[in-house]
């Protein structure tokens, strides 16, 4: 391979690659264009970027790798895509990149992988003042991992772009990223089999808004002091294992017509309303951690054919609001622990001897006079409901636990306590 050196300082290794069959390496200096050096690499290069301001827009057409040295700042002039990737096996690494357009018609980017770009990769990069952070449409295995972004924070919410937005994506990996300031954090449509591991995501409209897509795993996220903070909607056979979202102004967990999916061992902590469910059916809830929301769970719209096995209830002003024309059954074959249980187990088995209902009497009475909460933990109120139980007229239908468990499965739950919305977007 040939050396190419106007405009750039070509380091040593370029030298060591002529004639070796393997990638030039090319360096771009303050002052320099970057846009030149890429129109003269050939696909594989790396072109090192060293430490300066470069106000330019990219286009990358070629296979190549583009490596800050030293955070060098990239800035798009405020208009149009600060980079656009077109071409397959790219990757950025190291860049600040900051200050796209902000047309949302033309969904201005900090970094746009245009369709057939596949397995572009951008890592370890600072998307700043830009309208989308990165938009990724119709490729396959890309990976975003490790970035800060952070969006038009001084736009209101509706105004700004997405963190991440994902169009008609196959086998993308989002790991590691921190989003904050956008309109939503991650954005998923039409994207299969795609993981989505230890990003964290805040003080955005919805930490994750996703529909339409599939077999995925979302694992090890934290959302947190956004409106909602995970949103799973119109999708089936999800993996949601170990997130943890809290202290969003309304959901920690959104599952709106989900089917076939896991969700187990997320933390959902100080939220108004902890888990939604809405439209919900063959899906497993197991071992995750509600406590200290609003409203524990909301579950609507004939949530049916659920298996909620192993989970805390603990310290929600309202365990589970449900309206329904029957009873649903939970905790069949492993009882879930809930804190107002006020049951007893006389044989000592650690299973509760009466079955738990959410939405008795005494629920329906808090929902209607929220005043009467504050006498939740006296005796009287505690006899109604116990009364309420042995009088089917007085009783509504409910989420029915046959074995309640008499402590909560994980002893750490008390950190957990407190972790409220501070933050209005």
């Amino acid at each position: 391979m040939r050396c190419r050196t106007p405009l750039l300082a070509a380091t040593w290794l370029c030298l060591l690659a002529a004639g070796s069959g393997v990638a030039a390496e090319l360096t771009v200096q303050a002052g320099q264009s970057i846009a030149a050096a890429i129109a003269q690499a050939s696909p594989g290069d790396v072109i090192r970027v060293e430490k300066g301001y470069y106000q330019e827009q990219l286009l990358i057409d070629k296979p190549l790798t583009l490596k800050g040295i030293d955070r060098p700042t990239l800035s798009g002039g405020f208009k149009g895509d600060t980079i656009r990737i077109t071409a397959e096996d790219v990757v950025v690494d190291g860049l600040i990149v900051r200050d796209s357009g902000d047309e949302l018609i033309d969904q201005n980017a900090g970094i746009f992988i245009k369709p057939g770009a596949h397995r572009a990769v951008v890592r370890n990069c600072d998307l700043t003042y830009n309208l989308f952070g990165i938009y990724i449409q119709t490729v396959k295995s890309v990976e975003i991992r490790n970035n800060v972004i952070t969006g038009k924070r001084d736009y209101r919410s509706p105004r700004r772009g997405n963190g991440i937005q994902l169009y008609n994506t196959e086998g993308a990996q989002i790991i590691g990223n921190n989003i904050s300031f956008v309109r939503d954090g991650i954005y998923v449509d039409v994207s299969h089999h795609a993981v989505f591991r230890d990003n964290r995501i805040h003080h955005s409209r919805y930490g994750t808004h996703y529909m339409n897509s599939h077999y995925n795993v979302w694992e090890g996220n934290d959302s947190y002091h956004n409106r909602g903070g995970l949103a799973l909607m119109m999708t089936r056979h999800q993996v949601v294992r170990n997130n943890r979202a809290w202290g969003n102004s309304d959901h920690g967990i959104m599952l709106r017509t989900i089917q076939d999916s896991v969700i187990e061992g997320n933390i959902v902590a100080g939220n108004e309303r902890g888990f939604f469910i809405y439209d919900a059916e063959y899906n497993t809830l197991r071992n995750n951690l509600i406590v200290d929301n609003t409203t524990g769970v909301h579950l609507a719209a004939g949530s049916i054919h659920n298996q909620v096995t192993g989970n805390d209830f603990i310290s929600n002003r309202t365990q589970i609001k449900y309206v329904a024309s029957q009873d649903v059954v939970w905790g069949k074959g492993r009882g879930n622990y809930w804190s107002n249980y006020v049951g007893w187990d006389r044989n000592g088995d650690g299973i509760g001897d009466v079955q738990y209902e959410a939405n008795d009497l005494v629920d329906r009475l808090s929902w209607q006079h929220p005043m009467m909460k504050l006498l939740l933990a006296s005796p009287a109120v505690q006899t109604l409901r116990l009364v309420s139980q042995q009088f089917p007229l007085l009783r509504a239908p409910s989420v029915v636990d046959p074995t309640p468990v008499m402590q909560p499965y994980q002893s750490d739950w008390s950190q957990w306590r407190g972790r409220y919305f501070h933050y209005a977007n």
